[in-house]
């Protein structure tokens, strides 16, 4: 069985959804793991915002706003009048259910989670009624039926795999199955999601519960690219990669898919298949536990990054220093990029800020700290540290003219990643270009 996911993009428009039920197999078991139409996910933030502030009617204009699109969007997809007033009911009950809680006088505690879950509800059930339409046979089955996170707000897999094939089981005979991707039920049983982008999550979790064949997730890009098209020009696609280089290049800012995605599917040994919904026949990128290739492969980056400069007030032989540092940000629940050492400073980067100030003063108590912004993580990515010496020369040579905050160099042989201004990110990007691209064309020879 394959696990197939398609973005925002991909049930964008009417027309994209009918674009799937082409792109879809029939013949074989799939399950079908759809996000919120895009857009309508930002637009649900900003109802569920209008809700904490208090903004009532605010709330639920933004509500009606997103009702309204999906109601159009009924008038284009589905061919009959029949079908289309099914799928102006389905959405009417469901908006009608969420603009009640809304205007309700005790709201409920996780408003905003209920909220936000309405975006993957919607475009699953007017999936599920094209196909009925067109007398395709399929079944939808509701992630909040089986899709749960503990207390840490991990999956939980035994749940998971438990309860999501008793429900496979009850649809025995159907090759199309059809669920909610990001949206779940938190220890507690209440509505609760994956965090944004958590539809590919969802996907790669639910293919290692069944023990998918492969897990495949549709975008509209054809698949990695070796650097961010939207600041290099002259790009190509990755054809394979190793988990280890797509969970490098994820994690450091390649949009393409979540970075939690790879584990599951990793632990696994089950391939993931980046494909293009705009451009089905484009083989993509296959990522599976055994491709390996020396030498760089792509580049990717990540804005957004506070640096952290920590330096002991004892100076030298300041032995417990790292231990309280990094207790400190486990207190915080903050996770750190980069990191470089001397034996009384230390220079971090984060990219969640949300108790910065916390930190700060925690840290404050036993060294001295500065702060910086408004930097970016530039990560080359490939299988070079110990196979190809001089990598790492060719990397600092390409951006010698790019003030360099920090570099990680041997923590992992597949990444060397450095630290910018944001003002140079995309000269670095661009530098690097030249640098991937021999090292691309070395291979293919």
């Amino acid at each position: 069985m394959k696990v197939l996911k398609f973005g925002g993009t991909s049930v964008g428009s009417a027309e994209r959804i009918q674009r799937l039920t082409q792109i879809v197999p029939s013949r074989e078991p799939v399950i079908v793991v759809l996000s919120a139409m895009a857009g309508v996910t930002n637009q649900l933030v900003d109802s569920a915002a209008m809700v904490a502030m208090q903004e009532t009617p605010k709330a639920v204009e933004l509500l009606k706003q997103v009702e309204k699109k999906h109601k159009e969007t009924c008038n284009e997809l589905f061919r009959t009048s029949e079908f289309k007033m099914k799928g102006k009911e389905l959405i009417r009950k469901m908006f009608n259910k969420a603009i009640d809680m809304v205007l309700a006088p005790n709201v409920p505690t996780n408003i905003e989670k209920e909220i936000l879950a309405l975006g993957e509800l919607s475009s699953t059930a007017l999936f599920h009624l094209c196909l009925q339409e067109q007398q395709v046979p399929s079944a939808l089955i509701p992630a909040l039926g089986f899709m749960r996170i503990d207390k840490d707000e991990e999956p939980d897999l035994f749940y998971i795999t438990e309860s999501l094939n008793r429900l496979l089981d009850a649809c025995s005979g159907i090759n199309i199955i059809i669920t909610q991707g990001f949206i779940c039920r938190n220890a507690k049983g209440h509505v609760d999601n994956l965090k944004r982008g958590g539809s590919d999550y969802s996907a790669a979790i639910i293919g290692n519960a069944i023990d998918a064949n492969e897990v495949q997730i549709w975008t509209d890009i054809d698949g990695f690219h070796n650097n961010d098209p939207r600041y290099v020009s002259g790009t190509s696609p990755i054809r394979e990669l190793s988990f280890d280089e797509a969970a490098e290049l994820a994690y450091f800012g390649a949009k393409i898919l979540h970075p939690s995605t790879i584990h599951p599917c990793r632990e696994k040994g089950i391939p993931v298949l980046l494909k293009n919904t705009l451009n089905p026949t484009d083989p993509g990128t296959r990522i599976t536990s055994s491709y390996r290739a020396n030498g760089i492969r792509a580049v990717a980056s990540k804005d957004g990054i506070t640096a952290i400069r920590i330096k002991s007030l004892r100076m030298l032989m300041a032995y417990g220093f790292l231990k309280r540092v990094f207790d400190v940000f486990a207190q915080q629940k903050t996770a750190v990029d980069l990191i470089t050492t001397s034996e009384v400073a230390i220079t971090l980067t984060i990219d969640d800020t949300s108790n910065l100030p916390k930190i700060t003063d925690a840290l404050r108590e036993f060294s001295s700290v500065e702060v910086s912004v408004n930097h970016s993580i530039i990560c080359i990515v490939g299988e070079f540290v110990a196979e190809k010496p001089g990598i790492a020369s060719q990397v600092l040579n390409a951006i010698k003219h790019i003030p360099i905050g920090l570099i990680s160099y041997g923590g992992s042989s597949h990444n060397i990643s450095i630290l910018v201004s944001s003002t140079h990110k995309q000269a670095a990007l661009m530098a690097l270009q030249t640098v991937v691209s021999t090292e691309i064309t070395i291979e293919q020879h």
